[in-house]
């Protein structure tokens, strides 16, 4: 450990371990959304991180693109999630010459983007790449559920975990910039090996589903699902022993879009 960073970026292989995903489950909703609305099999993961969805994606059928700015989590991804073509690519600015007949953006990705121009360039990158009748899909954190809920705020939480011998220990506290409309995250890691400490920041922008829906239209989108639940985060119907419908207090927005015709 160094300073300060971004540790898990740079340690992808320690980030599968704090963050495991055996059920691929935003992979899977993806899947069920792609084939709900008939889409084709030429997939864009924007934001593909450590590539597991990406994989998961490309056996099931599709053709996938990975695009990630972090290039420890590419390195990654060609080593241990082969299949996808996996670039370096900025998500606020990316033209890859290549056209897809959906575009991902999954585990608030999409949040990244922390202005109104960022957004912006985001959306208009995607409606480049997309075929006419091609699908805009993404899961993000829901600003609207930070209205009243605190639970997530302002407290410290710890966690740690083993990872090739060495005990990694993380402290996370988030709280809301809101002239900024952002959630910020302070993390700060330590380890038994007698490394020094690092300490992350990082945010996301917080979107209210009219204001998310305002852009897309901005955009020359057409707005077909955008919702709080079922998605991968809840209990969606095609997980077994789900309960269809039910959703986790609305803490997650899903939305599936396509290109209005001639809009450009």
């Amino acid at each position: 450990m160094t300073g300060s960073g971004n540790f898990l970026t740079d340690h992808p292989a320690l980030y599968e371990a704090q963050f495991p995903d055996p059920g691929r489950l935003a992979a899977r909703w993806a899947e069920d959304v792609l084939d709900r609305h008939a889409a084709g099999p030429r997939v864009l993961d924007a934001g593909c991180g450590t590539g597991r969805d990406a994989a998961h994606l490309q056996a099931a059928g599709r053709r996938v693109t990975g695009i990630d700015l972090a290039e420890p989590m590419l390195a990654h991804a060609r080593a241990h999630h082969p299949g996808p073509d996996y670039h370096r690519a900025d998500l606020r600015d990316f033209r890859l010459g290549s056209t897809f007949d959906a575009v991902l953006c999954l585990d608030s990705a999409l949040l990244y983007c922390h202005t109104n121009e960022e957004l912006t360039a985001f959306l208009a990158a995607c409606r480049r790449h997309l075929a006419p009748t091609g699908l805009l899909v993404a899961e993000m954190r829901n600003g609207a559920f930070f209205l009243g809920n605190t639970e997530l705020l302002d407290v410290p939480r710890t966690r740690s975990l083993t990872w090739q011998g060495v005990t990694h220990t993380s402290t996370t506290t988030l709280w809301i910039d809101r002239a900024a409309q952002l959630l910020r995250r302070r993390r700060q890691w330590t380890a038994d090996d007698g490394s020094p400490p690092v300490t992350e920041h990082s945010a996301w922008r917080l979107l209210f589903p009219q204001e998310l829906r305002h852009l897309l239209g901005v955009a020359g989108f057409e707005v077909l699902e955008l919702h709080d639940g079922p998605g991968p985060r809840t209990d969606p119907p095609w997980c077994p022993g789900a309960t269809p419908g039910r959703t986790a207090d609305g803490d997650r927005l899903h939305l599936v879009a396509r290109p209005e015709p001639g809009a450009r």
